[in-house]
């Protein structure tokens, strides 16, 4: 074989021609084939042959995952501090399994754009420094809708599940993923983001801003108990923004990247997965379809006037919400959340809530969450949804951990590695 017929097939031949000319292919099309491939992979358990960033939830890794959100909760990164509360060291936001393994679960729609557009977590356990983890994936139902997004057109909604198990073989935590997919050329074609123009802030304004991100309240070491808890009570605000491509890095250097390869892996992954690159007339060049969040000209390819948040980040400050509220002795059991408006770099978001409900689940003392997020817009970041804490009782003692669904643990306990799954022509 020839080196020429050796790379034939490689996507990056594919792209451009002799003179190294542009040549751009037809956007892949969401077929009945494709859709029953699909289908064919829902509700089997199956471990990924890979993890996006972090097996283990080490000190660094919680630190830097931490920092680029910018929580500034010392029991997340000061070991002196930490050793003093009943952890007894460092311990992890339960948001912190998005570095374990946060792609969209898309379920071998290959080409097809897709995008994060909420989850809903639930957590079992605090996660320690030095924890190691593996992921379980399911690949649920997949849903048609018509879609805003791309004009009429149709609009794909992807769910699944993903299990996070420890060391020990405890089930952590467990998020069912909300994902929206969408042909590129629709999307593009549809522009419904576009137009948007970049804010302008005032003096007035950034003092706002900054005076919020100064009154941002971390509990701390000071316990919030259940009993002192009523109905009513607010929860924030906080703020995040205005958005920057710098705080899209600060989150990858944290959480990691599902695309962003180098060099000899990156193409050797093209090779693997030909339908990955993303094609971008006005720039003249293709790459992965993840630099819609941090190059204004690949978000326009798919009708997004300028670069934008990855979804899980916003989930992640959304979780910063409740653990700032909650306390060091606090554990988040349940966050909920949809997407919405598109967070456009240069947009804020508002976080706030309020207390609806408080009650006794077991041995756990519970307090339910309202909670939203919009920008500057008045736009809905994130529409009001439930989420819950366990407090610790003055007249009871300590947060009392939830224990995971016996059915999800059945499922972890099944699952089998993915590529021993294609082999025996299971997946």
């Amino acid at each position: 074989m020839t080196t020429q017929d050796k790379w034939a097939n490689h996507p990056r031949l594919q792209v451009v021609g002799e003179k190294g000319e542009i040549k751009l292919p037809e956007n892949e099309r969401v077929t009945p084939e494709l859709k029953e491939k699909r289908r064919k992979r829902e509700n089997i358990p199956f471990y990924q042959p890979y993890v996006h960033y972090n097996s283990q939830a080490s000190k660094d890794g919680i630190r830097h995952f931490v920092h680029g959100i910018g929580d500034t909760n010392p029991l997340f990164t000061d070991e002196e501090y930490a050793k003093k509360t009943k952890y007894g060291g460092i311990i992890a936001p339960g948001t912190y399994l998005y570095t374990v393994q946060w792609d969209i679960l898309a379920g071998i729609m290959a080409g097809i754009h897709g995008w994060y557009v909420g989850g809903d977590w639930e957590w079992y356990r605090p996660i320690y420094a030095g924890d190691e983890f593996k992921c379980v994936s399911i690949i649920r139902e997949l849903v048609e809708k018509t879609g805003r997004k791309t004009g009429g057109g149709k609009t794909y909604f992807s769910y699944g599940e993903k299990l996070y198990v420890n060391q020990r073989n405890e089930l952590v935590g467990k998020e069912r993923l909300h994902t929206a997919m969408a042909e590129r050329s629709a999307a593009g074609q549809a522009k419904k983001d576009a137009g948007i123009p970049k804010p302008v802030y005032t003096q007035q304004e950034w003092r706002k801003f900054l005076e919020m991100y100064d009154n941002e309240e971390v509990r701390g070491s000071n316990p919030r108990y259940w009993e002192d808890v009523n109905i009513g009570d607010k929860v924030g605000p906080m703020i995040k923004g205005p958005l920057t491509v710098r705080d899209m890095l600060g989150w990858i250097m944290g959480a990691g990247s599902p695309f962003f390869r180098a060099h000899k892996m990156e193409y050797d992954y093209e090779l693997r997965h030909p339908k990955v690159l993303e094609y971008v007339e006005s720039l003249g060049e293709a790459d992965v379809p993840e630099l819609v969040h941090i190059f204004d000209e690949y978000a326009k390819q798919i009708g997004i006037e300028r670069a934008y948040d990855y979804g899980s980040q916003r989930m992640t400050w959304y979780g910063q919400l409740f653990t700032n509220w909650m306390g060091d002795d606090g554990f988040l059991y349940k966050l909920s959340g949809d997407l919405r408006a598109f967070n456009l770099v240069g947009d804020v978001t508002f976080f706030e809530g309020k207390v609806v409900k408080k009650y006794v689940q077991g041995d756990s003392y519970c307090v339910d969450i309202e909670a939203w997020a919009t920008n500057q817009r008045g736009e809905s970041s994130i529409p009001p949804h439930i989420n819950t804490v366990i407090l610790p009782s003055r007249e009871k003692g300590p947060a009392v951990y939830p224990n995971p669904p016996t059915d999800l643990v059945q499922l972890a306990a099944q699952a089998k590695p993915l590529d021993e799954l294609i082999k025996a022509g299971i997946l």
